[in-house]
């Protein structure tokens, strides 16, 4: 069995499909939504991406998945729903997957998944047709440097830890860049459960505005009438959003 995984990254340059031979000890327990973990090039350390597809054969010459990690999967819906969002929102999939995990259960290193709090994310600083140009020019030499500022180009924003694995860099020339201003590097905060320790109550409804129950009244009308018609909703920014409403 061909199981079609996505990479959990981030990376633009990742956002594709990646073929794994699924060993026999293996094959009742992976399905479609399955966590589980893959070599990935020339990597040492597994990388863990999800099976989002099931086939017979593959044209490549494939690896076998290492390992499955029970009970961390997705429903096939949600994996379906990702690939929706990432294509609607033009995102990557992987990025809509962890956003329908558990909290706490999105890190990549497993022993630090309950503990994680935040995460370091690089950035480019220069503009990068400034950082191109320098390297046109020959002012940056360095391999390693170039590597690394072309691969954050591809990227708007990288995991650190996924940047060094990635780009085949390494944290002081990281360190090095930041320090001659082409990047930054912002440490933010990741939420294991946001209503952790909150007293969440129940609300009443709140009242409409007497614009929105202006609205609200003439979409009502429609549905009452069974008029199939689409609306449009001015924001306050000028922003118009466009609803389709569909009865069956």
């Amino acid at each position: 069995m061909i199981v079609e995984v996505i990479i959990s990254s981030n990376a633009k340059d990742l956002n594709r499909i990646f073929d794994y031979n699924v060993p026999s000890k293996f094959a009742g327990a992976v399905n479609i939504g399955s966590r589980v973990l893959v070599p990935f090039g020339t990597m040492k350390r597994a990388q863990e991406g999800f099976v989002i597809g099931i086939k017979e054969n593959s044209e490549y010459k494939i690896k076998d998945i290492i390992n499955v990690e029970a009970k961390m999967g997705l429903a096939e819906e949600k994996v379906e729903l990702s690939k929706l969002m990432a294509k609607k929102y033009f995102c990557n999939i992987s990025d809509c997957i962890k956003l329908m995990l558990p909290p706490g259960t999105t890190s990549k290193n497993i022993e630090n998944r309950v503990k994680d709090k935040s995460m370091k994310f690089v950035y480019l600083k220069k503009e990068e047709d400034e950082i191109q140009e320098m390297i046109d020019k020959g002012i940056l030499k360095s391999e390693k440097q170039i590597r690394t500022l072309e691969f954050l180009m591809r990227n708007d924003e990288v995991l650190l830890p996924e940047l060094i694995e990635f780009a085949d860099t390494s944290n002081q020339v990281v360190k090095t860049l930041e320090k001659n201003g082409y990047l930054e590097i912002i440490q933010k905060e990741v939420s294991r459960n946001p209503f952790k320790g909150k007293d969440i109550k129940s609300t009443k409804n709140l009242s409409l505005t007497k614009e929105q129950q202006k609205a609200m009244n003439k979409i009502e009308g429609a549905i009452n009438d069974k008029i199939f018609k689409e609306f449009l909703i001015h924001r306050s920014n000028r922003v118009t959003e466009r609803l389709k409403y569909t009865f069956n």
